[in-house]
């Protein structure tokens, strides 16, 4: 029995462990994605392939409840030296896009599994209908690149050469993808190393034992940070821009119930299963991780000390019907889920928020866009596919501080790469890197501000995909008075007779001396703008975070010369009215849901729940559609009769009144 001084040994041995599984890879690593920008995780695993420890300084931080269980079961007799590995989202419900590659390795002691490592490469690219695999255009999972099921890609300490083949023939930039994934490798073996130590430190039954206790002590962190809540249900939803490319946006809805130590989140009235990748793969797992990483950072806010693994899912149960954007069917395409999973954790803040509005922060940007560039190098006339730095938006203000700038809270663990290192690998010259003025929510503490980013190409048909572009339409939220966030932007040739101006388009083909802009989105402000003190606005001013004119016109303070005006700040200040409510989102969101009401929402979800899954989003189509001059569920209503008149090969489903006789 581990008491918890022993416990907190353990610990810190796994962390340790899973701390230099990272620094292997972050060292060994040939791509700049996962050796700059850091898109890859390492985890230790029990036997049953639930993670019980990772690393806090590398990597993402998606993963901490992630379970391997599935895909471990598909592949047969394990043996020591074995390293399997799958990136089929549809196989094992652990990878969940092609370009994540998940390998783990068996443990042994004593001939037996006692324990596994894990983790992921993002590859940059994958294969499929555009360079680096992912984009908001493609509509089913074949497009997006060569799939793996899980299966054996080291036997016994060998790698099997036929599936490395297969892989380079199918994928633009071998050497990286290859190169990535043997570091990976040396990573698991790094924390086999440690975990067989671990084993000899602890004895092979006190491990497994406190490896159990680790899981059941998070679970007990997480009930108490419940406890903490009241009682009661709250709901909230957020929406992605565009559910397909330049179409309707795609709406996310929780119904958040908490009852003393259990949560349960309840996703329905969610959008249809899409027409286009922004789907996530969930496979019906009521615990799956990526469903609850907004939890995660929920609960590591309320209380930092909080161990991260598996054992955190456990008090939390997520509804995802079947068909859903959350819970697609094959062959769906879910390349975008970042994208969706963005919002998905906009939505889980909301819903807390209201639960305990004094200790959470407004909304983060919740659009962390990763450019990649496919070009030419004129040096050596080869072609050179790379990731550039992440587009990262600002953080939502906290209870207690401004936001962060440039960091969004939760995509902070998307790190920049230096431009000196980029143009070295990469035949683009940067014109601009940094932050952007006056894209952070007005409040009495400060949004975080956007991240923009500028860079020419050389070559003829350089072709960019920037993946995650959202929220050009609705605001990141302000919370209790805070105001709503700037938007995003993407622009080419900008300030010049060819300025294009592309929103949410995800993919572009430049020309020599082409230049694109891309911005993303700030973080929402908390609390009355007014007030903030003067003296913080006057600072914003000299760092050039607020412009003169936003300090007068959202938080009344008047600046000439650098220098406060006290007396006509008290004059304005006097004339303007304080927000009210609970929530800020913006002049778009709040036309917008002047003709979709929460009624209309749910007549349409109630539309759209009785049909087979592969109408479901023709049908919404149609009806958006159909909604000029219409709004509310009676209007929902007489759409969908008029799609009905002109396709009559749809089902027809019941108006709810009438399915109820």
């Amino acid at each position: 029995m581990f008491d918890r001084t022993n416990l907190q040994v353990l610990a810190n041995h796994a962390r340790a462990a899973a701390e230099n599984m990272a620094h292997t890879l972050h060292r060994t690593a040939h791509s700049a994605f996962v050796k700059e920008t850091q898109d890859f995780t390492v985890m230790l695993l029990d036997r049953s392939g639930a993670t019980f420890a990772v690393p806090m300084e590398l990597g993402t931080t998606w993963h901490p409840g992630v379970s391997y269980h599935r895909a471990i079961a598909m592949v047969d007799d394990y043996r020591p030296g074995d390293v399997a590995f799958t990136n089929d989202p549809y196989s094992g419900y652990v990878a969940t896009h092609a370009p994540d590659t998940h390998l783990w390795k068996p443990v042994f002691v004593d001939g037996e599994i006692i324990a596994w490592t894990g983790g992921h490469i993002h590859n940059t690219d994958m294969g499929g209908a555009v360079p680096a695999s992912l984009s908001r255009a493609l509509t089913e999972i074949h497009q997006e690149g060569i799939r793996f099921p899980p299966m054996k890609l080291v036997n016994e300490g060998v790698f099997d050469e036929m599936i490395l083949r297969i892989m380079s023939t199918n994928v633009r930039k071998p050497d990286l993808n290859i190169g990535d994934i043997k570091a990976l490798v040396g990573a698991l073996n790094t924390g086999e190393r440690k975990i067989q130590a671990m084993v000899r430190k602890f004895g092979k039954t006190g491990f497994v034992d406190g490896v159990a206790a680790l899981l059941d002590h998070a679970e007990a962190q997480a009930r108490d940070v419940l406890r903490s809540m009241p009682d009661g249900t709250w709901e909230f939803a957020d929406y992605a821009d565009e559910d397909s490319v330049e179409a309707n946006p795609c709406r996310l809805k929780l119904t958040l119930t908490i009852r003393g130590d259990e949560a349960v989140l309840d996703f329905t009235g969610s959008d249809p299963q899409l027409g286009s990748s922004l789907n996530v793969p969930t496979g019906s797992d009521p615990r799956h991780t990526i469903l609850l990483v907004g939890v995660y950072y929920v609960l590591y806010t309320l209380n930092p000390k909080i161990l991260l693994n598996t054992g955190l899912t456990r008090p939390f149960t997520c509804i995802t019907p079947h068909g859903s954007v959350l819970n697609p069917v094959y062959p769906a395409a879910v390349g975008m889920r970042s994208l969706t999973c963005a919002r998905l954790r906009s939505v889980i803040f909301g819903a807390f928020s209201q639960a305990v509005p004094a200790r959470l922060p407004a909304a983060p940007a919740g659009n962390n866009c990763i450019v990649n560039v496919m070009t030419t190098d004129e040096r050596t006339s080869q072609t050179v596919i790379a990731a550039v730095n992440p587009v990262v938006g600002g953080g939502g203000a906290m209870p207690h501080r401004d936001g962060t700038n440039g960091s969004g809270a939760d995509a902070a663990y998307l790190k920049n790469t230096p431009i000196e290192i980029t143009e070295t690998e990469t035949p683009v010259e940067f014109l601009k890197y940094g932050l952007a003025r006056d894209s952070g929510g007005a409040g009495r503490w400060r949004g975080g501000l956007a991240t923009e980013m500028a860079f020419r190409v050389f070559a003829p048909d350089s072709r960019i995909t920037a993946r995650n572009r959202d929220r050009s339409f609705f605001r990141p939220w302000g919370v209790l008075g805070g105001k709503a966030a700037g938007l995003s932007d993407m622009i080419v040739n900008p300030g010049t007779e060819h300025e294009r101006r592309l929103g949410n388009i995800d993919t572009a083909v430049l020309q020599p001396g082409d230049v694109l802009d891309i911005r993303s989105a700030g973080g929402g402000g908390r609390g009355d703008p007014h007030q903030r003190e003067p003296w913080r606005v006057a600072q914003d001013v000299r760092r050039g975070y607020v412009s003169v004119a936003s300090a007068e016109r959202d938080y009344g303070v008047v600046i000439h010369d650098g220098e406060v005006d006290e007396q006509a700040t008290e004059e304005v200040r006097a004339r303007q009215r304080p927000a009210t409510g609970h929530f800020h989102f913006g002049p778009e969101r709040e036309g917008y849901e002047a003709q979709w009401t929460p009624a209309a929402y749910d007549r349409l979800s109630a539309i759209l729940r009785d049909l087979p899954i592969h109408w479901r989003f023709f049908a919404k189509t149609e009806i958006f559609r159909r909604m000029k001059g219409r709004s509310g569920p009676e209007g929902v209503q007489a759409a969908f009769d008029a799609v009905c008149k002109r396709f009559p090969e749809l089902p027809r489903s019941q108006p709810a009144q009438e399915a109820a006789e």
